[in-house]
């Protein structure tokens, strides 16, 4: 029998900046990519802000409508992962079978283990971790990576939770289908349609049925609601962070000239650009992906004259790419676009004197803005004018649609 931690840095950032304003400690405090302006997005939160409804992904002006008293710092992420390096280092005295999953988060394989079971290892992490750093995590335990996850879920923060063969259905089975790992809003949304709200009802359908309308996710998450999950927890040696966050999709029609890629691909790249500024990126790569109407499929990539998370600037690299390596001899069934070698907004870059900072700028603020335009009133609340010569190829929502798979599963490079 495996035993399987998921550990969770309770409200990383902001229990981190918290740490190091000790003044601020009883304060609601939130930590936001661009507190200097009205339109910076809130990143993370502390408990007190968390009461009075703050919430992550909302603009500023929002937050501070519900909680007037917020304090709002500016995101240190060189500090957050310095302090996250630190958490690891305490996970690997206890194994080398250690997992990232983001920043903040952790599988670990504690099988078999020489320092006790899974919940006197999970004990003595979460000490450690409070005494040595001053902040907390909370761990969820299974024989599994997906109730693991769930588990650390549970109780926040400080908090464990046990789940095995015996609890697993009074714990888990109850708990609404959107808790499980990899059930984003669209399949929700599906699952929904099908009379399908909970795990448990989740783990009592029918394999066939589920794969009628998810595809072959739908055996996946079956197996996920059920405990059925064997995938193994990579060692520490091999894990990694995010490297890479793309958006592709498959046309509604084929794409037959270099105005509908164009198209397509400002769509995506918008897409792109936005979780890049949520997740506190930038990046310094750009690759495209191409299938043809046969199915023949390539990539091509290439580095960045500056770090950016603008989406003009993406589309501009895609398209510069995609007429580089393309000639047209059959028309193309689905395109794709990943931001890649990222590094975190804010870091030091040199600047170029061939390059318009001040417009740059201008451009990243306006991007922001029309963020929270699309959050608060949807996606298609504000849209480019070019978009609107096609609604068919432009009416897809990458950003809401996208769903993240772990490594484990599709055997491929990290891909958020």
């Amino acid at each position: 029998m495996r035993t399987i931690l998921h550990s969770d840095i309770n409200h990383c950032y902001a229990a981190i900046e918290c740490l190091h304003h000790p003044e601020l400690r009883d304060k609601p405090v939130a930590v936001a990519g661009d507190p200097g302006q009205r339109h910076g997005i809130i990143l993370a939160k502390n408990i007190p802000a968390k009461k009075c409804g703050v919430k992550t992904g909302e603009a500023i002006w929002q937050a501070k409508q519900k909680c007037p008293s917020l304090v709002v710092l500016p995101a240190n992420f060189p500090l957050y992962l310095r302090f996250c390096r630190y958490v690891k280092d305490i996970y690997s005295d206890y194994t080398r079978n250690i997992e990232s999953f983001g920043i903040d988060e952790s599988w670990l394989d504690v099988s078999g283990s020489c320092f006790g079971s899974g919940e006197d290892i999970a004990k003595a992490i979460m000490k450690r971790v409070k005494s040595e750093l001053g902040i907390t995590v909370s761990v969820g335990v299974a024989d599994n990576k997906i109730f693991a996850k769930l588990g650390s879920d549970m109780k926040k923060p400080d908090g464990l939770t046990v789940i095995n063969r015996d609890n697993y259905k009074d714990k888990v089975w109850s708990l609404p289908a959107s808790d499980l790992l990899y059930v984003g809003p669209a399949t929700t949304a599906k699952l929904r349609r099908y009379g399908i709200e909970t795990i448990g009802q989740l783990a009592r359908s029918e394999q066939l049925f589920l794969k009628s309308f998810l595809g072959k996710w739908g055996g996946m998450l079956w197996r996920f609601a059920n405990g059925l999950d064997s995938e193994p927890v990579a060692d520490m040696d091999d894990s990694s962070a995010i490297k890479s966050i793309g958006n592709s999709t498959t046309s509604p029609r084929d794409l037959e000239n270099n105005d509908d890629v164009s198209l397509v691909f400002h769509v995506l790249c918008e897409s792109v650009a936005m979780r890049l500024r949520e997740q506190g990126f930038v990046c310094r790569g750009v690759q495209i992906h191409l299938r043809t109407s046969e199915l023949h499929t390539f990539e091509r990539q290439k580095k960045l004259t500056l770090p950016t998370c603008i989406s003009s600037e993406l589309h501009q690299a895609a398209m510069e790419l995609f007429y580089k390596n393309y000639d047209w001899q059959m028309p193309l069934r689905s395109i794709g676009v990943r931001a890649t070698d990222l590094a975190a907004a804010g870091s030091c870059v040199q600047l170029s004197m061939f390059v318009d900072e001040e417009r740059r700028i201008r451009r990243q603020s306006l991007e922001e803005t029309v963020d929270q335009l699309r959050g608060r009133f949807g996606n298609f609340s504000v849209r480019r004018a070019v978009t609107l010569t096609d609604p068919i190829l432009s009416g897809i929502n990458p950003k809401e649609e996208h769903v993240i798979f772990p490594v484990r599963y599709v055997k491929k490079p990290i891909n958020y």
